[in-house]
Order: C-alpha cells, then structure tokens, then sequence
C-alpha cells in the first residue's frame, strides 16, 4: 500500500476514520489504498491486509464473569450488616428471622444481578446491524464474501436492499440514494456523489460521496472504495463511544445509600446503648444480647430496599399499561425527577413518515393544505380552511406525482388498495412515498394510471441535473413526458403553465413569482417538489437526444411542499411536562431551519437564537457549552459525539436528563443520560439495549404520563419511608425509655420481631399502591440533591415516633400498675401493633388528611390493615401462639386503653393538617388566594 497507508503496519496508532476521505478524490484514495477500479484488490493482499487489521467486525466488551456479577450485589453497606445480623440470628437461635433476613437480601441482589446482565447486551445488538455478506472485486472477478472479511482497499457493489458493510468513498453511482437516519437522525434518503468535497468541517449528513457502515441503500446502484472497518468506521465510533459510557447512580439510589449508612449507625448505637444499660441493670447477657440483636433488625428499615423495589414494580405494571416498558426499575423514579428530556426529532417528535402537508397551483390566492398523518391515504384538501370541492384542478399535479414516481404505497399483506384498517407502508424513497399517498389521497392510485399509461423510459435523478423524467404512452399511442425535481430546475426548462386546466405561457415574471412562493413553503421547513409535464411529438426513444427532448418546454402544473410532521399529541405532552417545570430539547440531525419549524410548531422553541448547530458545537469548549445549553432548545446537524456532549453539558449544571431516541445515533448518548428512553417500533436493537425504558408505541406522549407515575411512586415511597421510621423509631423510643427508668423490658425480642414482621410488610406495601395526588404534575421537579427527608419529613417522623414510643410506653406502665408483667407487656405489644396500623392511614398523604381522602379510597391499604390486625388478634387469643410470644388474653377494658392511646393521634393528625393549610393560606398571595 501506499507509504501514508496505516494499514501497512507504520501508523496503527491513527485510526483510518480520522482522515478526510470525503475530501480526497477518487483518483487519490485508490493511490493511497493501492487498489484499482478494474481489477480492485489482489486475494493475496485482501489476506495480508484481513490478517493485519482484523475482520469487519464490532469487538466485544469483555465483561465480567456471572459469579462476580452476583457478588457485586452484596457489596451495599445496609446489606453487609444485615447479613451480619442475620448470622448472629442464626447463632443466637432465631433461625425465623435469619431466614427472613437472608430471602429479602439475596432477592435484591438477584434483581440488581438480571438488571446489570441485560444491560450488557447493547454492543451485541450493534453488531447485528453489520452486514453478513458485501459485493465485492477482487482480482478482476466480482465475489459475494462475508462482510467481515472486506479490508480497506476492496471496492464493493451496491444496490437498493443492501446494508453497507464498511466506511466507503464512493467511486461511482447511478440514482444512489442512501438511508442513513439510523447514523445521522436525517429522515429523508440522501443522494449521493462521486465529486470530492473541499470543506473541512463537513458533518456526516453533509459527506455525499461517502457511505457509511450500517446505513441501508434504498435506490440507485453504486461502486465504493473501502476506507475503513470494524471500530474505524463511523458504526465502530459510536460502539467505542458506548464502552466508555459509564453507569451513575440515580438520585433514589443515592439518597437511599446515604439513609441506609445513617440508620444503621444510628440504630447500632442506640442498641449498644441499650444493652450496655440492661447488664448494668443486671439483666442476663444473654438475653440482652438477644434484645440489641432483635432492636437492631426491628429498628434497621432492611424491608425498605424491598419494598423500594416492590413499589417500582408496581409501578412498572402501571406503566406496561400505558405502553411503557421500564427495562431498569430505579428508572422510574429518576424520571420522575427529570427536569430536562432531550428528544431526538426523527421518529419520536416526528412520525419519521415524510407526508405532504401543501400544495400551490398556479393562478390561485393560497396553498392547498393536506390533512391526514403518516403514510394512510386519508384526508381532506383544503384552501382557506374550506375542504377543497373541485378536486379537478389538482388531478394533473396528483397525475403527475404519480407516473414520475418508482415507491410503491401498500398495506403489510399487499394490498394497494386503501383500507381503514391497519398500518399502511412505503417500499422505496421516502419522498416519492409521501407523493404517492398524497396521490392516493386524491383518489389516484398506481394501478389505475399503470393501466392508462405504459411507462417506456425513466431519466433517473441525479445531483447534477435534480430533476427526474418518466416517457409514458397512453392508450392513444401518444407520448407524454412527466418530470419531477428541484423548483428551480423545472421552472428553468418550463416554457408554459396549467391554470385551472388551462394552458397559458409562462412569462419570466411569473417564473420568479412562483420562485418565491417555493421559498415561502421551504420557510415552513417544508421540501418542495415541482412537477411537469409536456406532451411529445412521435418519439424516436434510441434518440441519443430523447432526454433533452423530454425535459424542454414543460408545462409547470404546481409545487408539493413535505414534510416528517409531527407526531398527534406530541404538543399536548411538550406543553403537559412545560407545566412540570420540565424542559424538552430537540436534538437531531436534520437541517437547522427544519429542526427549528418543528420545534415552533410543538412549542419547544420560538427563535433562532435557541437553535446551536454541529458545527458550532466543535468550536465550543466544554465549558462554553455548559452556559450555553440552558438557552437553546434546538441542536441540529448533530453527530453522536455532539449528542453526548449536550447530554454531560446539562447534567454538570446539575440537570436530571432523560434522553429519547430511536436510531444507532442515539444510543450513546441514552446511555449516558440519568434515563434512557428508546421507541420500541421503530428503534434499533441497540438502542432499546442502551435505553432505561421503551415506549412500546413510539409516543412521546407516554412519557409525559411515565412522569406523572415517576413521581407518584416518588411520592409512596417518602410515604413508606416516613410510616417505616416512624414505626421503627417508636419501637427504639419504648426499649430505650424503659432502659433509661430501670424499667423491666417492656417487649420481648420474639414480640419486637412479630411487630416488625406484621407492621412493616402489607401496610407498608399497600401504601405503594395510592394513587396520583391531583397536583402531582403542576409541581416543579424537586432537585436531586434534594434529601428525602425535605418538606418536613423528618419532623413528621420524630414526632410521630415520639409520639408512638411514649404512648406505648404509657400502656406498659398502666400494666404494671395493674400488677401483671405479661398483661403490661401484651398491653404495650398491641398498643405499638395497633397504633401503626392506625397510622398507616395518615401517612397515605402529605398535604391532606384521612378525612379528605376518605378511609376506603385505598382498598389494598383496608385490606393489609384487616389482615395484619387479625394477626395480632391471633397472637394475644389462640393459645399455641400465647406460649411461642408469651402473651395473655385481654379484657375489653384492657383493649379500650390500647384503642384510646393507640387512636389518639387522630384528634393530632386533625390539628397537624389544620394548623400545615392555614400556614399555607397565611403566606398566600391575594391573587392565590381568589383561585
């Protein structure tokens, strides 16, 4: 090879895929890979040059065995200890509660184990986008091979259907349209070119005469010289990209860690201190020994991952309904904390289906609008906003669109005819398919025209001339030539315009006239189309000059403006997460002008000066770009590289971001983002790897629900959070009080583990299950260094659990006086038990009480609450169960203190929620205070 080449072994540091091949010419890039386009490569230098730089393949991440995998799960700070007490439990003798300990320990660690192996699965799906077999010469004879045999230097074939197997500069090409939204975000198909491209600074949508790795030819037939393979091409990039992703906690992890090594330390000191004081005391270090070991496992919340998950899953099944499928559970909480969602226009804003949108006819006052969505041929023509009666006058421009046209619009199973059912499809160009439903629209279908016309010869499009000719002759032997291209290029070979069925010429002014009206649809972000036509004198088709022929003195029937619209409801949801205090940010490939229409039209942006583009996006450091990410809603002409940046420049201004995206683009940057979200119709195997969650319908309008659930489920578990602490913190309060005043142990360990047991499991569980409060998605995002315990949380749990410990407390004295040790201990047993199934009730809203949300609203809660007191009733009456917690049945005077004392918060959660809305309404303004 040539001396520069660093396939040759000097240069293996420089990757192939940094050099400017879109700027080299043809004849240079063959010199420099020492091939040629008559023989291409020799067998014996394809083999030297595979055995060099390896096969055309994505590497593999090397990951970790499974049972290091596993491992990992137990390396939790809360879970170590527990683990620890669950082995002291064990020597100890209370092999119940071990055994309960160790099945919540090890369930966590399995899910954590699943979530993790599944996510390593995105770098396999990306290699499913390569290429199993390419075209290719070699030694002057075309060979099909493996793709991951083609090395740099092979000159491959293309044609319509084929994926690319590597990074080509193209050498030649008819027609050669190339999909590369899966790589750039750009919906429509882009034509390309052999000629060399002098700008540097050249995006990936913008390199013509380049086609890349992965991307899929829809039209045309091409040659391509082979510049790069395996993790050199643009593909290999974005893989390498992927791998050095890292995987960030999300805020509910953060805040639970923090809380877990807080309660853990906390409660081993209180217990500590309370056995020290019972030995002092003279009590048997055995059995105080046996109470620090049941204290600490009744007072560390270990059912609090548990039940975290529990609640997510719920959650989750939720959120399956509403056709979005959560692939990693934390995710769901980490939305609903996001405060910015970059979106990906193509296919998640838009409906990645390029559909017509205008017309304009020569001789009328307005365009015609087109209704209807997608690729389905139904909707209304419009003018002035009347639907369009004399459907006659654009019968010519729908002709037209028609004959020049190769798509073909039809239904999955293959009918061209239109059904109201079912999803209609477009085989071929995405523009000549957003010309035929228009057609069809119209009530002009390809079979009925094939019929009338015979297609005799078709002048391809290309760059150069942009414009594309059918001959046709009719039933009549008379021979008719179509064209359709730029607005430019038809008006330049129109000598004569149709108004209204009527031929009139064309004079210079009108051309531009009609220009102008071009320009104004491009405004609008639309493609514009023009199409022709002229009737042709007997037709010699071997004539050398029958192209001229057919492209001079058109008659100019009209402009099609087109567009990937916007997806139903889209706007509904921009504005619904707007009012959450949740900023959406387009980021796409496409064009400027055509991000920002869009974006206007969903209500993200309202001018250019939020709108960043890629190139300018290079010159910004990273720091530059951090102050200037809040300001802009629009990045366009964007690489995978950029997309990643943007991602790491709001979440270094402290952002929670959720990413959303369906191409191979996308990938890096959705797992870079606090949430991934990838579209589960539309988008890649990699992606969807990638993604935290899927939108099973590809609608942006489902993650406007999925935050409402996020936080909902944010919101239950600070419920559970407050009544667990609560709850645990009342059961320390009692033992530790009792230690303090020489008391005799007012509970047993067995019976501080049944009250565990029934009051942190179903209760707590059900409050998982409340629905959305009212204002739930009227709130700003909270910060996500905002402590879990914000609002007034802690408050309500040292209060609550103060409140829980001395009344229990009470009890146990009155049951002393009576003169029974076990009737003292029964009676503070159930007053502890009772008093936290009453309360459940008031933790199932911050901002509202028991009475304004009614008892029955959470039947699950109603439920668990029966359940569990039937327990306890159990525990104090049957007698087996006398002996195991040494309990005695009580009177009914006996249960009207226990109700009395364990009830009596209700006259203070009544004065709590009062006194809390009057606080509000004092500090209201006049203004809030009339609403």
């Amino acid at each position: 090879m040539g001396r520069e080449s660093p396939v040759d072994g000097k240069d293996k540091s420089q990757s192939l895929r940094d050099k400017p091949w879109h700027q080299f010419t043809t004849e240079k890039v063959l010199h420099y890979f020492e091939s040629n386009q008559d023989n291409g490569l020799s067998e014996q230098a394809a083999k030297e040059r595979l055995a060099y730089v390896g096969p055309n393949c994505l590497k593999k991440a090397e990951s970790e065995p499974l049972w290091k995998k596993l491992l990992n799960q137990f390396q939790d700070f809360m879970i170590l200890v527990l683990l620890g007490a669950t082995l002291f439990s064990f020597f100890l003798g209370e092999i119940v509660d071990a055994v309960t300990i160790l099945v919540i320990v090890v369930m966590n660690a399995l899910l954590g184990f699943v979530q993790e192996y599944r996510a390593e699965k995105s770098l396999e799906a990306l290699q499913k986008l390569t290429a199993p077999e390419a075209k290719v010469l070699r030694g002057g004879q075309v060979k099909k091979i493996a793709a991951e045999k083609v090395v740099p230097g092979d000159l491959v074939f293309l044609e319509a259907g084929d994926r690319v197997p590597a990074d080509l500069r193209l050498l030649e090409l008819s027609d050669l349209k190339v999909d590369e939204a899966a790589l750039t975000g750009e919906s429509i198909a882009v034509s390309k070119q052999i000629e060399s491209i002098d700008a540097s600074e050249t995006s990936l949508g913008d390199r013509k005469n380049m086609a890349y790795a992965g991307t899929m030819v829809t039209q045309g037939r091409g040659q391509g010289l082979v510049v790069a393979t395996a993790m050199d091409t643009e593909m290999g990039n974005i893989a390498n990209l992927m791998e050095s992703v890292g995987q960030d906690m999300t805020p509910l992890q953060r805040r639970l860690e923090h809380l877990g090594k807080v309660l853990v330390v906390l409660c081993l000191l209180i217990c500590t201190l309370v056995v020290l004081i019972g030995l002092w005391q003279g009590e048997p270090i055995y059995r105080m020994l046996l109470v620090g070991v049941s204290l600490a496992v009744a007072a560390i919340p270990e059912g609090l991952p548990a039940i975290v998950t529990i609640a997510l899953a719920i959650g989750v099944q939720k959120m399956i309904k509403n056709r979005a499928i959560i692939r990693k559970l934390p995710a769901v909480e980490t939305l609903g904390c996001a405060t910015v969602i970059c979106s990906d226009k193509t296919g998640t804003l838009t409906q990645n289906e390029m559909t017509v949108r205008e017309m304009f006819l020569p001789g009328q006052s307005d365009t015609i609008k087109v209704d209807g969505q997608g690729y389905e041929p139904i909707g209304a023509f419009r003018m002035h906003g009347e639907v369009l009666k004399n459907k006659v006058i654009i019968k010519d421009l729908l002709r037209a669109a028609t004959i020049c046209n190769n798509a073909v619009l039809k239904k999955p199973k293959g009918s061209l005819l239109p059904k109201k059912e079912g999803s209609w499809q477009i085989q071929g160009d995405p523009t000549e398919g957003a010309l035929m439903v228009l057609s069809a629209k119209g009530g002009i279908y390809r079979e009925n025209v094939e019929k009338e016309f015979e297609r005799i010869r078709e002048i391809p499009f290309d760059s150069n001339r942009k414009r594309m000719a059918v001959i046709v002759k009719n039933s009549y032997q008379r021979y008719f030539s179509y064209v359709k291209g730029a607005p430019e290029a038809i008006l330049n070979l129109s000598s004569a315009v149709q108004r209204d069925g009527q031929t009139y010429s064309l004079s210079e002014e009108e051309k531009q006239s009609l220009l102008l009206e071009s320009e104004k649809m491009g405004q609008k972000a639309l493609r514009v189309i023009a199409l022709a036509y002229r009737v042709l004198p007997h037709l010699d088709i071997t004539d050398e000059d029958v192209a001229s022929k057919a492209e001079e003195n058109l008659i100019f029937l009209g402009f099609a403006g087109m567009m990937d619209p916007p997806r139903p409801g889209v706007q509904k949801a921009v504005q619904r997460c707007q009012r959450a205090g949740i900023k959406t940010v387009m980021i796409t490939g496409d064009h400027p002008v055509t991000g920002l229409a869009i974006a206007r039209e969903l209500g993200i942006a309202k001018s250019s000066q939020e709108v960043i583009v890629g190139h300018q996006l290079d010159k910004m450091t990273d720091k530059e770009l951090i102050e200037r990410v809040e300001g802009t809603s629009v990045f366009a002409r964007v690489s995978p590289v950029h997309k990643l940046r943007i991602v790491g420049a709001f979440k270094k201004q402290g952002q929670v971001v959720a990413m959303t995206g369906d191409g191979v683009n996308d990938a890096p940057a959705v797992k870079e983002a606090d949430i991934g979200i990838s579209m589960g119709r539309t988008g890649t195997d990699v992606t969807k790897e990638a993604s935290s969650m899927v939108l099973a319908d590809d609608n942006f309008v489902t993650i406007a629900t999925a935050v409402q659930h996020g936080r909902t489920i944010y919101d239950n578990i600070r419920k559970f959070i407050r009544y667990l602490l609560s709850c645990n913190t009342g059961e320390v309060l009692v033992m530790f009080l009792a230690s303090l005043m020489a008391m005799p142990l007012p509970l047993l360990p067995v019976q501080l583990l049944w009250v565990n047991l029934v009051t942190d499991g179903l209760p707590a569980l059900a409050l998982g299950l409340e629905k959305s409060e009212p204002d739930v998605m009227e709130r700003s995002p909270r910060h996500p260094q905002e402590s879990i315990f914000s609002r007034g949380l802690a408050q309500k749990i040292l209060f609550w659990g103060a409140y829980c410990g001395v009344a229990t407390l009470a009890v146990f004295s009155y049951g002393i006086y009576l003169g029974d040790l076990d009737l003292a201990r029964t009676m503070a047993f159930c007053t502890l038990t009772f008093f936290q199934l009453f309360y459940v009730f008031d933790c199932r809203s911050e901002k509202y009480s028991i009475f304004e949300l009614g008892w029955t609203s959470n039947p699950y809660l109603i439920g668990a609450v029966a359940l569990s007191a039937l327990m306890q009733i159990a525990v104090v009456y049957i007698p087996p169960l006398q002996l195991i917690f040494q309990t005695v049945p009580l009177e009914i005077s006996h249960w009207l203190v226990i109700l009395f004392m364990a009830g009596g918060w209700l006259l203070l959660a009544g004065i709590w929620h009062f006194l809390s809305r009057r606080n509000r309404l004092v500090h209201q303004s006049p203004v809030d205070l009339k609403k």
